[in-house]
Formats: structure tokens, C-alpha cells, sequence
């Protein structure tokens, strides 16, 4: 389950590989590390993002399955 209660991370944030050309509607990371952040990039506004955190546990299965899917 994510931590939606997490601090702002400190640290540079990466659009998904699959955003494709410059859209601003994707997923951006920031990996720490224990953790990996997630946000919508369409909120990258600090005071409007809901950043969710995730173990690096949590978040290496997750992208494991779902690269999996097809």
C-alpha cells in the first residue's frame, strides 16, 4: 500500500519512458534509497502534487509485473 503521507522528496524526477513525445501527461519517479516517489505530472506544482511513496521493494514487483502484461 503507499505512504500518501511521505515528505517531499529531495531529488530529480524521471518521466516514464513510455510519456513519448514532450506530454505532460505521464508518470514521473523519484527514486531514493528506500523509497521511490510517484507523481502525475500534470500536478508537478509542489503545493498540488500528491506524491505517493513506495518501497523500493514494492515498486521493483510492481514494474516487474507490470512489464509483464501485454
Amino acid at each position: 500500500m503507499p505512504n500518501t503521507h511521505t515528505p517531499r522528496p529531495h531529488g530529480q524526477w524521471f518521466k516514464s519512458s513510455y510519456s513519448g513525445a514532450p506530454s505532460d501527461q505521464c508518470v514521473e519517479t523519484c527514486p531514493q534509497p528506500a523509497m521511490v516517489y510517484v507523481r502525475d505530472s500534470k500536478c508537478n506544482s509542489e503545493s498540488r502534487a500528491q506524491v505517493l511513496g513506495f518501497s523500493t521493494a514494492a515498486w521493483s514487483t510492481f514494474t516487474a509485473h507490470a512489464g509483464n502484461r501485454h
